[in-house]
C-alpha cells in the first residue's frame, strides 16, 4: 500500500488535519473569549452552511478535471483565508464580520476540497479499507496532538501562531497534491445540470446511502453540531485534553477497522457506534476530567470504526466515473443538520440548560443506532469489491436492497 503516490496522498492529509484538529479548540477558545458561546456557534454554522452550499458543484468539477486538481485550489483558498484571520489577531481583536467572511470562504473551499477526498482514496491504494484505516489513524493521532497543542499555543502565544500554523498546513498539503499523479477518467461531454442529476439519479437508487443520510441530519442536528460549542464552554480550559482523549480512541477504532472486516460492514459500524454514547452523557453529568476522558475515548473509538466501514462502503459501492458526485452528495446531506446545530447551540441555551442539552443528546445518540440497524437495507447490506467504470449502475430496486 506504501507506495509513492499514496505516500504522498497520506502525508498531504495528515499535515491537512493537525491544522483541522487545531482549529475548534483554537476558535473555540480564541473567539468564545471575545464574542461567546454564540459568536462560537455562528462562524461555525457558516463555515459548514457555506462548505454545503458549494459541495455539489465540486462533486461535479472533480469528477470533470480530477480531485486532485480541484483540492489543490482549494488548499490554496484556506491559505489565505486562515493567513487572513491571524493578521486580524495580530492587530487586537478581529471585527466579527472578518471572521464571519473568512468562514464562508474557508468553508466554501472546504466544500470544494471534500468530495474529492473519498474519490482519492481508490486511485492512490488498491485496498481502500486498509487505506481508509490508515487514514483514520492519522486522523486520530492529529486528533490527539492538535487540540492539545492548540490549547498550549493559543494560551501561550495567542491565536495569531496557531491561525498562521493552519495556514501552513494547507501550503504543504497543497505541496503534496501537486507533485501526486493519478488518473483522471474522461467524461462524457454534459452540461452542470446533467452532471448534478446524474449524481442524484446514483444517490437515490441506492435506499441504504440516503436512509443513513435522513439519520445522519437528526444527529447532526442534535448531538454533533451543537456538541463543539456547548462541550468547549462547558468543560473550559480541560477541552484540549478531552479531545485529545477523543483523538486516542480514533487511533483504537482505525487499529480495529485495518484487522476487522464484517460481511454487513454498515449494521458492524452501527451497533459499535453504542461506544459514543458515554462521550454526551459525561459532560451532561459534569463529571470529573477522567471520566471525561474515558467517555470520549471510547467516543472516538466508535466513529472511527463507523467512519471507515462508511467509507469504504461507498467507494466500493459506487463507480468511479460519478464517485465525487455521488459523495458530494452524501457529504452535503450529512452536515446539514450539523450547520444547523452549531449556528443554533447558543440560542439554544436560553431555552434548554447546556447539561441538560446534553442528556437530550445522549438520548439521541441512542435513538439514531436504533434506527440505523431498524432500516433493512442498512442493516443487511453486504461488503463487496470495489466496482470497476464500465459495470452498470444498479437499478433502484436492486440498489436498495
Amino acid at each position: 500500500m506504501w507506495t509513492r503516490t499514496f505516500t504522498l496522498y497520506f502525508a498531504a492529509r495528515t499535515v491537512s488535519l493537525l491544522g483541522d484538529a487545531m482549529m475548534p479548540v483554537a476558535s473555540a477558545l480564541a473567539i468564545g473569549d471575545v464574542y461567546g458561546i454564540a459568536g462560537v456557534g455562528y462562524v461555525l454554522g457558516l463555515w459548514t452552511a457555506s462548505a454545503v452550499l458549494v459541495m455539489l458543484f465540486g462533486g461535479v468539477v472533480a469528477d470533470r478535471i480530477g480531485a486532485r486538481r480541484i483540492m489543490i485550489f482549494a488548499d490554496a483558498v484556506r491559505i489565505i483565508t486562515q493567513g487572513t484571520v491571524a493578521l486580524a489577531f495580530l492587530d487586537g481583536t478581529p471585527p466579527y464580520t472578518l471572521l464571519l467572511v473568512t468562514a464562508s470562504f474557508s468553508g466554501m473551499a472546504a466544500g470544494l476540497f471534500e468530495p474529492g477526498v473519498f474519490g482519492m482514496v481508490p486511485l492512490v491504494a488498491e485496498d481502500p479499507q486498509r487505506a481508509n484505516a490508515t487514514l483514520k489513524i492519522s486522523e486520530a493521532v492529529t486528533q490527539l496532538a492538535g487540540p492539545a497543542l492548540a490549547g498550549v499555543l493559543v494560551l501561550a502565544t495567542g491565536p495569531v501562531f496557531v491561525y498562521a500554523l493552519d495556514a501552513t498546513t494547507f501550503l504543504v498539503s497543497g505541496l503534496c497534491l501537486t507533485l501526486i499523479r493519478v488518473a483522471v477518467p474522461k467524461p462524457e461531454p454534459s452540461d452542470v445540470l446533467s452532471d448534478l442529476r446524474r449524481g442524484w439519479d446514483e444517490f437515490r437508487a441506492r435506499t441504504w446511502m440516503w436512509s443513513v443520510i435522513l439519520v445522519w441530519v437528526f444527529w447532526g442536528l442534535l448531538v454533533i453540531g451543537p456538541s463543539v460549542p456547548l462541550a468547549s464552554q462547558l468543560i473550559g480550559a480541560d477541552y484540549g485534553w478531552v479531545m485529545a482523549a477523543l483523538g486516542l480512541g480514533t487511533v483504537l477504532g482505525g487499529l480495529v477497522a485495518i484487522r476487522l472486516r464484517p460481511r454487513r460492514p454498515l449494521a458492524a459500524g452501527a451497533i459499535a457506534l453504542t461506544g459514543y454514547v458515554p462521550a454526551p452523557l459525561t459532560i451532561a453529568l459534569d463529571l470529573p476530567l477522567p471520566a471525561l476522558m474515558a467517555g470520549h475515548l471510547l467516543g472516538g473509538c466508535a466513529m472511527a470504526f463507523w467512519s471507515v466501514m462508511w467509507s469504504t462502503t461507498v467507494q466500493t459501492q459506487i463507480t468511479p466515473d460519478v464517485m465525487n458526485r455521488v459523495n458530494a452528495y452524501q457529504v452535503a446531506g450529512s452536515v446539514t443538520g450539523m450547520a444547523i446545530g452549531q449556528a443554533l447551540a447558543g440560542p439554544a441555551t436560553k431555552l434548554v440548560e447546556p447539561r441538560t442539552f446534553m442528556l437530550g443528546s445522549t438520548l439521541i445518540t441512542i435513538t439514531t443506532i436504533t434506527a440505523l440497524l431498524l432500516i433493512k437495507p442498512i442493516r443487511n447490506l453486504r461488503h463487496t469489491t470495489p466496482k470497476a467504470p464500465d459495470q452498470p449502475t444498479p437499478t433502484p430496486a436492486a440498489a436498495s436492497t
